[in-house]
């Protein structure tokens, strides 16, 4: 049990430095190592596990949506993302070029994709034609660089992994419901899957994506009152067909511009499952994510009979769910704050006393319950024990979010909240940009996004005292 103690504090508390405590679950768990180039990370097995399903449960969900996968270019000549001025100017800071192959200096530089529209948009203009062409519903999945200076595993590193989607369509309104559909594919996902509540709403024009006609977001609240942007979508409108001169034969003989969008997500949104659902003792995982749902911890296992029948439970329960059993020569106990450590969902405790009863002990990993269910009811009982754990992680994480909502209606509130208990603010905003700016200057919080269910906190702006337009989330942000 020493070794046991020794790993449990080897985590840095959350509420004493939340920061620490989030790299110490990411490299204690084994979700991730350092790699010799800073800002990267090398992604290990368990956490690609936790990627893999993701990608998996998110892949079936576009396709179910008509929605095709391919693959674009890992380079963009200069020339290209110079096409779209907002959007080159938004992601400048961020481009990492490529000005040599091999010992020759090249004639034009590549941008290392930070992001594809300017891709999608010249492959468009050339497999897009008539109305018959439309609409066009791609996504892609692949890695992308952002040269960021500040960076952390999962939530902001130099090269990621993510989803973008990429759709073409004949009009304006057929566009907006794509961009409004795919939102909501994303915030089914992370309340269904991942046990995460999310806030939907557009962003601000100053928030929005380079070169959007508009953008549209999911916020999730994390345990220290921080928003992460959890998911994007974006309705371009038909800016980039112009600038890229992707049009099509209308059915009235008019050439006519598409009406495009764009919308993802990315490794980041571990980060958001970390943030979450962890505690003081590493991972807590919501079962429908988890890459193991249940793991088999033999007690006394030298005794004759006991890993046999674990290995007996383990053949019975792989047919309702992902099962793992640990025969290692180590202590139970240390085996206990290790698969705590990595957050899987139910441990199944056997040992001689056990057996006798023809019984086993669950332990619930989010609250330490335990269960003692007769072996003849495991298969049928598991299932719904692990569904349980599912709907309790996400009404936790609700209740979590609503302790941590506030309202505010003058810059004092926003201010002794943002400073005394941070969290989301709800308050009101005129619409000018100016007061956004201010708020962030003055607060370093931003505008989460103007949620599609409005509320009257009050009839003046929370920082100019003019008649408001909009109820704002606010926030400080990953």
């Amino acid at each position: 049990m020493a070794k046991n103690k020794k790993l449990v504090e080897a985590i840095t508390s959350m509420n004493e430095d939340f920061a620490r405590w989030y790299t110490d679950v990411v490299k204690k768990a084994d979700l991730v190592e350092y790699s010799g180039v800073k800002g990267c990370m090398i992604i290990r097995p368990y956490g690609y596990a936790l990627w893999e399903l993701i990608q998996k449960e998110l892949d079936r969900r576009f396709k179910e949506t008509g929605h095709e996968n391919v693959y674009m270019p890992m380079f963009i000549p200069e020339s290209l993302l110079q096409k779209e001025k907002d959007h080159v100017e938004g992601f400048a800071p961020e481009v990492a070029w490529v000005t040599h192959g091999g010992e020759e200096q090249l004639t034009e530089r590549l941008c290392v994709r930070p992001t594809s529209e300017t891709l999608f948009c010249d492959h468009y203009k050339d497999i897009i034609q008539s109305y018959r062409d439309l609409p066009k519903l791609y996504n892609q999945w692949c890695s992308v660089v952002r040269w960021e200076k500040t960076t952390r595993p999962f939530l902001r590193s130099v090269e990621f992994l993510w989803q973008e989607g990429h759709t073409a369509h004949a009009t304006a309104e057929e566009a907006q419901e794509e961009t409004i559909r795919m939102l909501n594919v994303y915030a089914s996902f992370c309340e269904e899957v991942l046990a995460i509540p999310v806030i939907k709403g557009q962003k601000t024009d100053k928030e929005k994506f380079a070169g959007a006609h508009s953008t549209y977001t999911i916020e999730s609240l994390m345990h220290d009152g921080k928003a992460l942007q959890s998911g994007t979508s974006h309705n371009f409108g038909d800016g980039f067909a112009q600038a890229f001169g992707i049009q099509y034969l209308d059915k009235d003989n008019q050439l006519k511009h598409v009406h495009q969008t764009s919308w993802g997500m990315s490794t980041r949104i571990i980060g958001a499952i970390i943030m979450v659902h962890g505690d003081d003792s590493g991972l807590v995982l919501p079962p429908r994510i988890a890459p193991t749902q249940l793991v088999i911890v033999p007690v006394q296992q030298q005794v004759e009979g006991v890993l046999d029948k674990a290995y007996e439970l383990k053949e019975k329960l792989s047919k309702v769910c992902r099962v793992k059993i640990d025969d290692s020569d180590k202590m139970p106990g240390w085996k206990f704050a290790e698969h705590e450590m990595r957050g899987i969902p139910l441990r199944l405790e056997v040992g001689p006393k056990d057996i006798e009863k023809n019984q086993v002990v669950l332990v619930k990993r989010h609250n330490r319950e335990k269960l003692f269910v007769s072996m003849d009811e495991l298969e049928a009982k598991l299932p719904q024990i692990l569904e349980d754990v599912q709907t309790a992680l996400y009404e936790k994480a609700l209740n979590m979010r609503t302790s941590k909502t506030f309202t505010a209606k003058t810059m004092d509130e926003m201010e002794e909240i943002l400073n005394k208990t941070p969290g989301f603010i709800k308050a009101m905003w005129c619409g000018d940009e100016a007061c956004e700016n201010t708020i962030k200057e003055k607060m370093a919080a931003t505008s989460r996004c103007i949620p599609f269910e409005q509320e009257q906190i009050s009839d003046k702006c929370v920082c100019c005292q003019k008649d408001a337009k909009k109820m704002v989330y606010w926030g400080r942000a990953y």
